[in-house]
């Protein structure tokens, strides 16, 4: 409670801009702090589970890693997992991240996160759907996955199991026609539905190499 505590008393003043004020739908609406030109760059969403394993953290940061060096803005969810790795590598490099949370501004979920999430919001850009104050839930979390998959040109789901969260992302960047890259280890993993759905698509390959990534969006 006193992390959560501290936390909030060092974020009470967040300056909290619109991207959309013109909206009056409060749904549409979407919140940031921070240097909202990242936006401008090449961005590519690295996500993945939250229960990850030790080799899929190890993806998450080399590929995050390889993005960053090639100018790439480095965007995730700012969960446990995939996300806060891929988070994590991307400044360990001097890259630039952006961070689209499921929570207001001013909240952190998970807590332990609260230092890095202060450190993206002041250096880099952090992004959310909830006005201050708003309370949310699980369910809400789809839509901050929607909202990834638009800001990005291209996701990439390094592991995910067949009733992750992170497959909304996937459903929403065949939606908008943007790209969607699969670990190959986890295309090929026999135990997995879900990777045989999308693999169909046209913009939805198969990753081994970044090189296809940068490809991809530099177009």
């Amino acid at each position: 409670m006193n992390e959560l505590l501290e936390f909030t008393s060092r974020t009470k003043n967040i300056e909290q801009k619109s991207l959309f004020r013109e909206q009056t739908d409060a749904d549409l609406d979407v919140f940031y702090a921070g240097d909202l030109s990242l936006l401008k760059r090449r961005c590519v969403s690295v996500i993945g589970a939250r229960d990850v394993s030790e080799q899929g953290a190890g993806r998450a940061r080399k590929i995050a890693r390889s993005l960053a060096d090639a100018g790439v803005v480095v965007v995730s969810g700012l969960a446990k997992g995939v996300d806060i790795e891929a988070h994590r590598a991307t400044l360990e490099v001097g890259g630039d991240t952006v961070a689209v949370i499921g929570t207001p501004l001013g909240k952190c979920y998970p807590i332990d996160h609260a230092s890095i999430q202060e450190e993206i919001w002041s250096q880099h850009l952090l992004i959310s759907q909830f006005k201050a104050g708003t309370r949310t839930f699980p369910s809400d979390f789809p839509k901050r996955n929607r909202l990834m998959a638009a800001l990005t040109d291209a996701s990439v789901i390094v592991e995910a199991s067949d009733s992750s969260g992170t497959l909304h992302q996937a459903a929403e960047c065949v939606k908008l026609g943007r790209w969607l890259f699969i670990m190959k280890s986890v295309a090929e993993n026999p135990d997995l539905e879900w990777p045989a759905k999308f693999l169909g698509y046209e913009k939805c390959a198969k990753l081994e190499d970044v090189a296809q990534i940068l490809e991809a969006v530099a177009h």
